[in-house]
């Protein structure tokens, strides 16, 4: 059953650039007082805290999507399904993603659903009814996507987050990922308790995601902590890190 974000769906297109930055601890820490000093954190950080993610990855038996998304090409896209923290119950909701990626600028469009359907629906395909346009054309892009390349469960990754948005630019958002962590035995975002962690514990993956260029500012603060731009993704390092331990 699908209906308003209130009711239980959540349909949003996002088109922005993302530049990555590996941090330590240390650099985090002495990053914070300029970010609190020109960001707002955002909604999901109660009273300051960090918040948890569990995203499930869809591929194929060949790891087809993450190998080709490794080899740069001018196109690419993901299928995930992504929940605020492990699923408490079955209307807790969850939002399948797309997110593709064409000449450095990301886009994402997402659906949201409860916990139950979505497992139903990875399943046998069976999508909740909806009299809402958009919400269809989502799930059709998404349909597509599965036939095309016939993607199942592949690894959940786990991490908490600190997000903030620029408050001159609620565009410009900012976030803080840390205990990284990924499971290939657990599919199940209901089941899943902790995995195997992907960067040292006193490093975070820093993410900065605008709809053009950085904010001066924000470039000069990172310039002098000498943190530069770096090509990571999460689900990429995962596979090439088991694949080098001979693993995969």
């Amino acid at each position: 059953m699908m209906g308003k974000e209130a009711d239980g769906v959540a349909i949003t297109t996002f088109k922005r650039v993302e530049k990555k930055f590996r941090v330590t601890r240390e650099q985090y820490l002495r990053l914070l007082p300029s970010i609190e000093q020109n960001m707002q954190a955002d909604k999901y950080c109660l009273d300051g805290q960090s918040y948890n993610l569990v995203n499930l990855y869809f591929d194929d038996e060949e790891s087809s999507v993450i190998i080709n998304s490794i080899m740069k090409p001018r196109y690419k896209e993901k299928l995930r399904l992504r929940c605020y923290g492990p699923p408490a119950s079955d209307d807790t909701i969850v939002y399948f993603e797309i997110k593709s990626k064409l000449y450095g600028t990301v886009i994402k469009r997402r659906a949201g659903m409860t916990y139950k359907d979505a497992m139903e629906y990875i399943r046998t395909g069976k999508r909740p009814d909806t009299d809402i346009y958009i919400y269809r054309q989502v799930m059709d892009e998404i349909d597509e996507l599965r036939k095309r390349m016939p993607c199942e469960p592949k690894v959940i990754i786990s991490y908490d987050r600190r997000a903030y948005f620029w408050r001159e630019d609620p565009r410009v958002r900012l976030t803080f990922d840390e205990n990284i962590m990924s499971s290939r035995e657990v599919t199940d975002p209901g089941k899943f308790t902790g995995g195997e962690p992907l960067l040292g514990r006193d490093e975070l993956l820093l993410e900065i995601k605008t709809p053009s260029s950085i904010p001066l500012w924000l470039a000069q603060v990172l310039s002098e902590e000498n943190i530069f731009i770096t090509s990571f993704s999460k689900y990429g390092y995962e596979f090439r890190t088991k694949k080098k331990a001979g693993l995969l």
